[in-house]
């Protein structure tokens, strides 16, 4: 009954009975069911019901308007913040893409973070060993300071090992690199003993040293070999006194007698092995140039200086000096005897 009360159906036209949906047909099927009288007064009851559910509508509304109050300051309440939950959440997805790509920023960070920490971690392991690698240049040039030539090309040798080894280790290069400035001293240093008054071991050790090096092929190390004793050579003829003519020559002669004399027996020695005893023929005849030198130097000397001394005995004393300077090399193929008495003579 209420829900008609509530419900009211429109007017039917004349003749026709109004159609009941499901909430309603229990009604319908009451209404059949009263008399003619009873169904005369159905709609004097049906009003005054409706009169009372009105009334006792009012009633609640009254005794409960703090209620529908707060639960429509609630309704707006929730309105506003869904509204506001609405605006933060589009911010909040609008957000997402650089939150995203922050994360990734921060993985690719991450990563690298953990890659350096391993190579710390495994630098931490192989400390002991890089300390002794990255000293090797250090202790290479102390030995080569003192001499220890050959625990120096151990180094040497190693360090190329590695750097061959590991070509793309930039320290291992570095390594590689200072290695090779050392390895310049040593080999000028080397170099300089050839220009000393040293005697035959030492010469094999020192040419030993300079075959380990690599540096030279075997024609320019002989090369090498004759220009630093040239070099001696040629020191110790510039350092006589030229100011006493006699004595200048005579001594001219005992050093090329003596010198000359071991230059080219330590050059045979040294080079025996290659030259099968034809050094000549074999090393495009460097020797026996170079000793031509030496007495073409030794005799465009005496052509010089000779005139400037006048005493017979002197000049006898000096020739002699001279054929037993010539006599001695002739051990070694170089008597030039047959060259002086022209030169006294005139």
């Amino acid at each position: 009954m209420a829900s008609l009360v509530s419900n009211p159906q429109p007017a039917m036209a004349p003749g026709f009975v109004p159609l009941a949906n499901v909430a309603q047909q229990p009604y319908v099927s009451e209404l059949l069911s009263f008399t003619l009288d009873r169904l005369h007064k159905e709609p004097e009851l049906l009003r005054v019901d409706a009169e009372r559910l009105r009334r006792q509508m009012q009633e609640v509304a009254v005794g409960n308007y703090r209620a529908f109050i707060t639960a429509a300051d609630a309704l707006q309440s929730v309105r506003e913040e869904v509204s506001s939950i609405d605006k933060h959440l589009e911010s909040l997805i609008s957000e997402v893409p650089k939150l995203t790509s922050g994360c990734s920023e921060f993985m690719d960070s991450a990563q690298q973070i953990l890659e350096k920490r391993r190579l710390n971690r495994t630098l931490l392991a192989n400390h002991s060993t890089l300390l002794d690698l990255l000293e090797i240049p250090q202790l290479m040039d102390t030995c080569v300071r003192n001499g220890n030539y050959d625990e120096a090309l151990d180094l040497e040798a190693f360090v190329l090992k590695l750097a061959t080894m590991h070509s793309k280790l930039p320290v291992i290069q570095s390594l590689a690199e200072e290695v090779r400035q050392t390895t310049q001293s040593m080999l000028s240093q080397l170099l300089q003993r050839l220009r000393s008054n040293i005697q035959l071991p030492e010469c094999l050790r020192v040419i030993g040293y300079l075959r380990r090096l690599g540096v030279f092929n075997e024609h320019e190390m002989r090369l090498q070999f004759l220009k630093c004793r040239e070099a001696w050579l040629a020191a110790i003829i510039d350092d006589l006194d030229q100011g006493n003519v006699y004595e200048f020559l005579k001594r001219m002669a005992d050093c090329h007698r003596v010198h000359l004399f071991d230059v080219v027996t330590q050059y045979r020695a040294i080079f025996a092995d290659d030259t099968s005893g034809n050094e000549e023929n074999y090393d495009g005849g460097l020797l026996f140039s170079w000793a031509m030198h030496r007495i073409t130097s030794h005799l465009n000397t005496l052509q010089t200086m000779l005139p400037k001394t006048t005493e017979g005995v002197s000049l006898a004393i000096i020739l002699e000096q001279c054929m037993y300077c010539a006599m001695s090399l002739g051990w070694v193929g170089l008597d030039f005897r047959g060259l002086l008495p022209s030169l006294f003579e005139a």
